[in-house]
């Protein structure tokens, strides 16, 4: 036992054990279908929270339109689910059968040609990986090419998620509008809103994420994370000994986006809807937020940071309708304050330092108690009294015998 400790505090994988037996043990024994639900619903947000401290974090760039990338992923999942809720037979009393219901509505006839490729499901995976990340290189490669960073590159992030919303409500004929897309029943047949496929779909979410934090976890502890951490706090060293930073930064930015995408599809698949209201300016602060809350620096730490904020607003939501808002801000705003670096670093700054200091005092006492036994030299044995020999008569002894 001491030694598996051992390798897991080498490791560094405890913290990440933890979290998996919560997601994966603890929450679904301990809760009912429908928190559990809402639980993975959260989970999809913690896609951009990890993607966040990679590229926050680790590379040091501030972005602000993390929800673009988060909604491209879904809007890609929605639109093959979209598809398929809208065959020739359910849609048989529109004006044009076999095209999803809002385009109906505004007089499309024929289904577009950028919808084709979503009437594949392998397609579709693909393509929720490849628009957000197409769309993060050709953003960062014509920001970080020309060394556009800081609060500058901040802002250029919240004008692409503004454009992009207002593209997606303006094209209501091609995307469902300020409405967005719903009634996302199945996946190839299988339903979607059953108790079994919300499980199904829920540890999925669970393993996805997993996977991506060691993912994640390899590039830190590979060259290219030593070279971000590097760039983070001196870039012109780094630019100086002969790499491009640019390269890494887009990378990064790639790789976060490719994850937020990920986030996107699971919220469709697990919510089963899709809208414009996931993809603003809001959206992308508050994911920000939760990487804030959780530690920037810390993967498992942006997770949990995912999952107390949405927690605190569905909780503050429910009980303090008129108010919830208000508490959410002071729940972030005393989080910053009380602890900079969030979560995880309340975590290494109080918690382990505590942890460590008891386990040291527990072996301190235990040295003195063995001290104070070696000091002592063992009492001599007392002879056990004689007792009657029960084999000779009454009042005969033994010597006598």
């Amino acid at each position: 036992m001491n030694m598996f400790l051992n390798g897991l505090k080498r490791s560094g994988l405890g913290p990440l054990l933890l979290l998996t037996i919560l997601l994966a043990v603890v929450l679904p024994l301990s809760l009912d279908i429908f928190r559990l639900n809402l639980v993975g619903k959260y989970l999809s947000y913690a896609f951009v929270a990890v993607g966040l401290v990679m590229v926050w974090g680790y590379g040091g760039v501030l972005s602000l339109g993390q929800g673009v990338f988060f909604g491209l992923g879904g809007y890609a999942m929605a639109m093959f689910l979209k598809l398929e809720a809208s065959d020739p037979i359910t849609t048989k009393i529109q004006s044009t059968p076999g095209i999803p219901d809002f385009m109906d509505w505004n007089q499309i006839t024929e289904l577009p040609t950028f919808w084709l490729p979503f009437k594949s499901l392998p397609l579709t995976l693909i393509l929720v990986i490849a628009v957000p990340t197409l769309l993060a290189w050709i953003i960062s490669y014509a920001m970080f090419k020309r060394r556009v960073g800081g609060v500058y590159f901040a802002i250029i992030t919240q004008a692409v998620s503004l454009i992009v919303t207002v593209l997606i409500i303006g094209q209501q004929g091609y995307t469902g509008g300020v409405n967005g897309m719903t009634d996302l029943k199945t996946v190839l047949g299988w339903d979607t809103r059953t108790d079994s496929a919300k499980y199904i779909l829920y540890f999925l979410c669970v393993a996805l994420l997993i996977a991506s934090i060691l993912l994640c976890r390899w590039v830190q502890k590979s060259k290219c994370g030593t070279l971000l951490l590097a760039m983070r706090d001196k870039e012109d060293r780094v630019r100086f000994s002969g790499y491009d930073v640019a390269d890494f930064k887009i990378f990064t930015f790639c790789l976060a986006a490719a994850l937020s995408g990920i986030g996107g599809a699971l919220f469709a698949l697990q919510v089963g809807f899709m809208s414009p209201s996931f993809v603003g300016i809001v959206p992308s602060i508050e994911m920000v937020i939760y990487a804030a809350v959780g530690g920037r620096l810390s993967l498992v730490g942006a997770v949990y940071g995912a999952l107390l904020v949405n927690a605190g607003k569905t909780l503050f939501s429910e009980s303090f309708p008129d108010l919830w808002l208000f508490l959410m801000a002071a729940l972030f705003i005393g989080v910053t304050m009380a602890f900079p670096m969030g979560l995880a670093g309340l975590v290494e700054s109080h918690i382990k330092p505590w942890w460590t200091r008891r386990q040291a005092e527990r072996r301190l006492n235990v040295e003195r108690i063995a001290a104070a036994h070696a000091s002592y030299p063992e009492a001599p044995a007392t002879q056990a009294p004689r007792g009657r020999d029960d084999s000779l008569p009454p009042g005969v002894s033994g010597q006598q015998a």
